[in-house]
């Protein structure tokens, strides 16, 4: 059998520009590296090709002619996805068509009635490597479909959906393809190759404006140590990556697996390696040793979902209080020398112009290197969405398009939500301002952050000032508006 997994090209630059982060799909990769090696499979992350998707999967597509294409899209790409599940049936009209991810994970349901429900056969709900991989054999004659759990499939042109598979033992799952039968490349983070490393599955906590605990329970697993250090191996030695984005949904969530790990790390002496992960402040105040061993194991950057400065904010969000020991989280990394993602959603129901000024200069107080902030989204089956639905505070319901943290699909109590996106915009560019290295990041990039600061922002300040005098805010806000539409677009499919 010849397998094609798909990722979608849609991005979302909150950070910097679009073009600037390209980090491959791991989904993709470990479905794929869990096929049995009797198929032929290979791997397209759309990312890369964003400029040239038809294009691209014409003439991808007709070399290879496989007999299934898969297919993982988040919430937010599942426009798109449809939109290319249509193209690829215009290239080859008999190809299986297979849809996973969240999305497919969430709405396996509601997609199942969808007019695009015509064009999907099969439809994989959570965790992927298993149940792809006797989809596959059972395409081969080596397996029956009714008897594949977290499968759903079609009967009489009806969706049947199989009783939902127990979460994968982690130990047993074979390494991410990341070697030749990857077809596109040069994944990097501005001007330095990255790779993708996962060590956990899973998150026990209760924020209500996440969907995780529908793809793993309110479970939290581990590789193996030995199997880390293997797919560390293969990134740091034989795809010669130092860059690594650990995409554990909070690394350390286990201080005494984070220790073990980290131990395993220094002890094979990688040098260079520039690891980066997501994490929770209160871990990092309750657990400083465990920073200093994370630091000495090459952890260089943390993202700490700090979310908001309004202690009812965080109470509407089932967040837990953050606001006091964030301060203390963020200087505790920069005291080991790592570098601080500050994470933080507008949007709340009490929120009002003010209180996202002040979210802006909180973040900017603690002393977070960067900023990543966001407009709450109402993912579909979240238990925030199901309360903003109650106090009729969603003014998106479907277009899912625009869940993705960069459009206002909510108001607020006190902000329309029109007058949100202006204000999570404008106050950016006024509270934030030019970006303004800390110390700790001038310390760390000297050289980049003199030219940021005496070169390039000078640069660049001189002619957005010119610009302002003769443009209205909103009038700038327009336009930033119409770049966000053009932006996932993909004319060309």
């Amino acid at each position: 059998m010849k397998v094609v997994l798909i990722s979608m090209p849609d991005v979302v630059p909150i950070l910097m520009h679009e073009t600037a982060v390209h980090i491959a799909n791991h989904g993709i990769a470990c479905v794929g590296g869990n096929i049995d090696k009797r198929h032929q499979v290979y791997l397209i992350d759309l990312v890369r090709k964003r400029k040239s998707v038809r294009k691209y999967l014409t003439k991808t597509l007709t070399e290879i002619r496989p007999d299934i294409v898969g297919l993982s899209a988040m919430t937010w790409q599942y426009h798109t996805c449809v939109r290319l599940i249509r193209l690829i049936r215009e290239i080859l009209p008999d190809v299986k068509i297979a849809l996973g991810g969240y999305h497919a994970t969430l709405s396996a349901e509601e997609i199942s009635v969808a007019p695009e429900a015509e064009l999907i056969d099969f439809i994989v709900r959570g965790e992927g490597e298993i149940t792809f991989q006797r989809l596959v054999n059972a395409l081969d004659g080596r397996d029956s479909l009714a008897s594949i759990p977290s499968l759903s499939f079609k009967s009489e042109n009806c969706f049947i959906h199989n009783e939902r598979a127990k979460l994968c033992d982690l130990s047993s799952l074979k390494l991410p393809i990341r070697d030749q039968r990857r077809l596109t490349r040069g994944y990097h983070l501005m001007f330095s190759k990255i790779e993708v490393l996962e060590t956990s599955r899973g998150c026990t906590r209760n924020c209500n404006f996440c969907s995780m605990h529908h793809m793993y329970g309110r479970s939290y697993r581990t590789y193996p140590v030995e199997r880390v250090l293997d797919d560390l191996d293969d990134i740091y030695r034989r795809k010669r990556t130092r860059m690594i984005f650990v995409t554990d949904d909070n690394f350390v969530l286990s201080p005494k697996w984070v220790d073990e790990v980290c131990e395993a790390i220094i002890k094979k002496g990688y040098r260079d390696l520039k690891l980066s992960v997501q994490s929770d402040c209160i871990s990092i105040v309750k657990n400083e040793q465990m920073v200093r061993k994370m630091r000495r194991a090459g952890f260089q950057a943390i993202f700490l979902g700090i979310e908001n400065a309004s202690a009812s904010s965080l109470e509407a969000l089932e967040k837990g209080e953050v606001v006091a020991v964030s301060k203390q989280a963020v200087d505790i990394c920069h005291k080991n020398e790592i570098m601080v993602l500050g994470g933080a959603i507008f949007g709340l129901p009490e929120d009002d112009k003010n209180a996202i000024r002040k979210n802006y200069l909180f973040l900017n107080n603690i002393g977070v290197d960067v900023s990543y902030c966001q407009i709450l989204t109402p993912y579909p089956k979240t238990q925030l969405r199901e309360n903003l639905l109650e106090e009729g505070l969603i003014t998106n319901h479907d277009d899912y398009s625009k869940y993705n943290g960069l459009w206002a699909n909510v108001k607020t109590r006190h902000l329309s939500a029109e007058q949100l996106q202006y204000y999570f915009w404008y106050y950016r560019q006024n509270a934030t301002g030019w970006w303004k290295p800390s110390a700790f990041t001038r310390s760390q990039a000297p050289v980049w952050t003199w030219a940021w600061q005496y070169l390039i922002k000078p640069f660049m300040r001189f002619f957005f000032e010119k610009k302002i005098k003769k443009t209205k805010w909103q009038v700038l806000h327009e336009r930033e508006l119409e770049r966000l539409k053009k932006m996932n677009s993909f004319n060309d499919i």
